[in-house]
């Protein structure tokens, strides 16, 4: 299994394809702004390989805005995503994917549901979809237990930024409920949505533990951050610290 990440452009989120023997997949798409560049990226890692589906972590704008676009230009393959985000693709909901918030109407996008019951074999090894709530309802990770390997998307958007609740679908006790989830999972390596891989057993435990800890003091103090933090802006999906976490620089995948 070769896993290669297209790291996210602006505001788009990483893009991850993941080929093996048995066919080539991508984990989200990016927003519609690059969607033909994005393209041509993929076009040039498969060189004479086909791409044969996308699943998405949600239905944010910066991992699903480009699914349609993409889909289109290998045949009209399918994507995957919790059938809780259906709905909002398929209608091009530009509020609850946040579309709107980047003046960005939402491609109407055709999909098929997903659950944890779905496995994909890539040959040697598989890609195992995990139901991650939180920063929605239909959040999304994607387990590579073959190489230790976790993707995810808006759920964790960097190692030194932490995810918002505060958006459509958004639950903090399902944010702390994933987490728990996430550390329980014990790989080595996560993909986050934008930014470089988290690398190495103890460093991805030491970063899920310090969100850990941050979503739960907020639950304390009655679902709010810490008035000390800057209020996001309007594009983000994440909340910013004054000071920035610590933050290693890590290899990226």
């Amino acid at each position: 299994m070769k896993v290669v990440r297209l790291p996210g452009i602006h505001h788009d989120g990483n893009v991850v394809l993941v080929s093996g023997s048995l066919g080539h997949l991508l984990i989200n798409a990016g927003t519609s702004w690059y969607q033909a560049l994005q393209v041509e990226r993929i076009t040039g890692q498969l060189g004479e390989g086909k791409l044969d589906r996308i699943l998405l972590t949600s239905r944010r704008f910066p991992v699903s805005g480009g699914a349609a676009h993409v889909s289109k230009a290998f045949d009209g393959i399918p994507v995957h995503i919790h059938s809780d985000g259906q709905a909002a693709l398929e209608t091009g909901d530009f509020f609850t994917t946040w579309a709107n918030r980047y003046d960005s109407d939402m491609p109407r996008t055709l999909t098929e549901p997903l659950s944890e019951d779905d496995v994909f074999p890539m040959g040697v090894g598989e890609v195992v979809p995990v139901h991650l709530p939180g920063h929605t309802s239909e959040g999304m990770g994607f387990h590579l237990p073959h190489l230790s390997t976790l993707v995810v998307g808006a759920l964790l958007p960097r190692a030194d930024r932490p995810t918002r609740w505060d958006l459509p679908g958004g639950s903090l006790m399902d944010i702390i409920s994933s987490f728990k989830h996430m550390k329980r999972l014990e790989v080595t390596s996560i993909v986050p949505l934008q930014g470089p891989a988290i690398r190495g057993a103890e460093h991805v435990q030491e970063v899920l533990t310090r969100h850990l800890k941050f979503f739960e003091e907020a639950a304390a103090n009655e679902g709010q951050p810490p008035v000390s933090w800057d209020r996001p802006a309007s594009t983000a999906v994440w909340l910013t610290p004054r000071t920035p976490w610590p933050l290693e620089e890590q290899e990226s995948v």
